[in-house]
């Protein structure tokens, strides 16, 4: 699904790989990790990531960016919530992930 969001987007590129995120960082010669934030609650457990990742290769540094407003009382699990129930995730997800939801749930 995240292929699919990003497949007209040039500059995105959609890849996973096994093993730790310092690492595959070092193998595509990565100098920062950005990690996403949309509420205080998530900052511990970022926070705790970001001193391991640093304390396995000081060379990668780990970027905060705090959401707008607009999301800070989303979560996957929410939104999957939502969906399951019948509710309207119009705007809140890209229309594969709408649709996707949509068939697992047996929502229209």
């Amino acid at each position: 699904m995240i292929k699919a969001t990003f497949k007209h987007k040039k500059k995105i590129c959609v890849e996973s790989f096994d093993g730790l995120l310092v690492d595959y960082a070092k193998q595509k010669n990565a100098v920062a990790i950005i990690r996403g934030m949309r509420a205080i609650s998530d900052f511990e457990n970022e926070f705790q990531m970001a001193l391991m990742n640093r304390r396995l290769n000081r060379e990668v540094q780990t970027i905060f960016f705090m959401t707008g407003l607009r999301w800070i009382f989303t979560s996957s699990s929410i939104i999957k919530e939502a969906a399951e129930f019948g509710g309207d995730i119009t705007g809140m997800v890209p229309d594969i992930v709408k649709r996707k939801l949509g068939e697992k749930f047996s929502v229209s």
